[in-house]
């Protein structure tokens, strides 16, 4: 039993240090990569935005974009639908590594990875899609 609580101990202060070290993190770091990222990241937001509204590319419960359902983007257009979502994920990775570089914690990625995928499912429209903890996808209401 001792060490049951022990465990459980340890889970809490790792999950309390992990959400403390980003609620430390700045964010809105500006340096000139931070900066071009999210320009880069709001003109393919504005692309893909079309298909956020179809159901056809959905937000990942790991920071990223992800093609959701490939039947509802025609197919001339399907190739670069997929460049869009893969230069939409490298956008993404690159910007949580340098937000964390720049807080001077590269440790933080993970932790600041997460917050974002949360942010980004807060902020989707009603009728986009989205992955849960268990990765299934759902509809927001």
């Amino acid at each position: 039993m001792m060490n049951n609580c022990l465990r459980a101990l340890v889970a809490i202060l790792m999950i309390t240090s992990a959400a403390l070290a980003c609620a430390q993190a700045n964010l809105r770091i500006d340096t000139p990569a931070a900066s071009a990222l999210r320009n880069s990241l709001r003109d393919r937001h504005q692309q893909l935005l079309p298909y956020y509204e179809s159901g056809a590319v959905g937000l990942t419960r790991d920071g990223t974009v992800a093609l959701r359902d490939a039947n509802l983007v025609p197919l001339a257009q399907r190739a670069q639908v997929n460049a869009m979502i893969a230069g939409s994920i490298q956008d993404r990775s690159e910007l949580y590594r340098e937000i964390a570089r720049a807080n001077g914690h590269p440790e933080w990625e993970a932790e600041i990875r997460s917050t974002f995928a949360q942010r980004w499912i807060e902020r989707a429209k009603p009728g986009w899609y989205y992955q849960d903890a268990n990765g299934n996808w759902v509809q927001k209401k």
